[in-house]
């Protein structure tokens, strides 16, 4: 059973407003570890200074007429005890809390000029320290937090942050409480902006599980209705499809096409290839250079050593090939590598830098001008992903029977075939599309991207899709097939861990990372995506043939009120 920690809800407004004869609250002082010090902590470290040092003289005085008169070490007075137990003491003290004060007054002053401009570095270098709320969320904790903040205290903050003496962006590492953070920024966001978030739901969402993860400076969360196609009957197993969207009528009509696909048997798919890429950009001082070291990357004989540098970085990273693209005195080298059941972005990313420092030892005059050089291609529209892939490269297909086109499809498979040479194939060629001989892939990819954590902004090369469709069995049957050569996902890693979103990948049985086989369970939920966008073009395909397609939406996506009947 999941249990999560529910943090006690504390106001972070003002308990009331200020009387005429009240004065107002003036900047309360952050509790410090030193105040519980019944001296002041300068003072206090002095003495122990002061007592460090004192000691230390008398032991070795002590010791030094000790070796003067040859007796032995080991045997102390009562004095030399105490002095002993005073150094102990005073060490233990001093590396315990000298310089408490100074480090505190570094960490709380206000920023400067100079710090605004610094706000994004401040940011990364925070996300890569220590993280209290990462750790606690881990631990199960049903008291309340060790620093209760006074709604005074809570003021004060926020006119902090309104005022830009206190980033915002450090809030999280000040305060040990993410939830509080999100809330004190929200409300400092309300005041600066004069608009209200009302709308935007703050309760029930645990902020400990995105920091330094999945997104920074959180003041609440959009909700996306998650809607359910299926079953899918794909290879042999039925899967029941989350797809999240706010557009009306498309859950409804990949469900048709899921009916559709189960009716004839099931679809089948196939992994074609699985390589994530990543191409660092490298420039040289003439482009003959820039040849040689392309020459050297790509020959077979190189490649074992380039490998192995490679793969150091990773347990599942490997690489798989590089090819390279020249233009001028510029060399783009395109590495490709497994990546196990991540998507594998930053797996390929720590790989690639080992094998450019060797290559920078190798090649002296070679400067690396990015990591990456965008012949990757990420989250751009791309013939090289196109054609050569990125992450997973699937095909899947189905044979839809003629009485299930004609009863649940309501159309015919001549006028199918007809709609996708003339819209799919001819209509995407005039349009000079990249990668888009399709209906709708991105709308059923986008949907079950953000369902399961996947980056919805990789939709880009992810929809890459043509949709191929025949008539088969003497005419009567249509077979369908969608070919998808660059989808990107996987099943552990970034938003895949957040408890919606891993709920979803539990639902399709590839949550985590496959103990059997690394990589199975991205395959498969690749394998998936291609099914569901199978259904979709089946489904959406058939009410344009059938003249359905305004009646569904009108239906399904919008009121009819004040419309005339369609088709009266």
């Amino acid at each position: 059973m999941d249990v999560r920690r529910r943090l006690p809800t504390r106001s972070v407004r003002p308990p009331s407003t200020l009387t005429a004869g009240e004065a107002p609250v003036q900047q309360q002082q952050q509790f410090k570890a030193s105040d519980v010090l019944p001296l002041s902590l300068y003072l206090t470290n002095g003495i122990f200074f002061v007592l460090f040092f004192s000691v230390a003289y008398f032991l070795l005085h002590r010791w030094r007429e000790k070796i003067r008169t040859s007796t032995p070490l080991h045997v102390v007075t009562l004095s030399e005890i105490v002095a002993i137990v005073s150094m102990v003491a005073s060490v233990i003290y001093l590396l315990g809390f000298f310089g408490v004060d100074f480090v505190q007054s570094l960490v709380t002053r206000p920023p400067g000029d100079d710090d605004a401009w610094d706000a994004e570095d401040d940011l990364l270098r925070e996300d890569s320290g220590p993280r209290p709320c990462a750790s606690a969320a881990a631990a199960i904790d049903y008291s309340p937090p060790l620093i209760v903040i006074s709604s005074e205290e809570e003021e004060e903050i926020i006119r902090s942050v309104v005022a830009g003496s206190v980033p915002s962006h450090s809030l999280e590492s000040k305060l040990g409480d993410c939830r509080r953070a999100a809330a004190i920024r929200r409300e400092a966001l309300e005041r600066t902006t004069g608009r209200g978030l009302a709308g935007l739901p703050f309760d029930g969402f645990d902020y400990e599980s995105i920091l330094g993860q999945c997104c920074e400076l959180p003041v609440g969360y959009v909700q996306i209705p998650v809607g359910i196609a299926g079953p899918l009957k794909l290879d042999g197993r039925e899967y029941w499809v989350p797809m999240a969207t706010t557009e009306g009528c498309l859950v409804a009509s990949a469900n048709r096409g899921c009916k559709a696909i189960f009716a004839s048997g099931g679809a089948t798919s196939m992994v074609l290839k699985d390589a994530m890429t990543r191409a660092p950009v490298v420039r040289f001082p003439t482009a003959a250079m820039a040849a040689h070291l392309k020459l050297f990357v790509e020959d077979p004989i190189n490649f074992d050593t380039l490998a192995l540098l490679f793969n150091r970085s990773s347990k599942y990273g490997r690489l798989k090939g590089i090819v390279c693209a020249i233009a001028g005195k510029n060399l783009y080298m395109r590495f490709s590598c497994s990546t196990g059941d991540a998507m594998g972005m930053n797996m390929v990313s720590k790989g690639v830098q080992n094998v450019l420092d060797f290559l920078q030892s190798e090649f002296p005059h070679m400067d690396v001008i990015g990591l990456s050089g965008n012949f990757c291609s990420d989250k751009k529209a791309a013939a090289v992903n196109w054609i050569e892939g990125r992450g997973k490269s699937v095909v899947c297909e189905a044979t839809i029977g003629e009485e299930v086109v004609r009863k649940v499809l309501k159309t015919s498979v001549a006028a199918l075939v007809e709609l996708n040479v003339l819209k799919n194939l001819t209509g995407s060629a005039m349009a000079a599309t990249l990668g888009g001989f399709n209906a709708h892939a991105s709308n059923i990819v986008s949907a079950v991207y953000i369902a399961t954590g996947q980056d919805p902004a990789q939709n880009v090369e992810s929809s890459n899709c043509i949709t191929m469709m025949e008539a088969v069995n003497g005419g009567k049957d249509l077979h369908i097939s969608v070919t998808m050569p660059s989808i990107e996902v996987g099943t552990v890693g970034g938003g895949t861990q957040l408890a919606s979103q891993s709920a979803c990948l539990n639902l399709l049985g590839v949550k985590g990372a496959s103990k059997e086989s690394p990589g199975a369970n991205s395959r498969v939920l690749a394998t998936i995506v291609a099914g569901s966008v199978l259904a979709g073009e089946l489904s959406l395909m058939s009410a344009i043939a059938a003249g359905q397609l305004l009646q569904s939406h009108m239906k399904y996506n919008r009121s009819t009120r004040g419309l005339s009947k369609i088709g009266s």
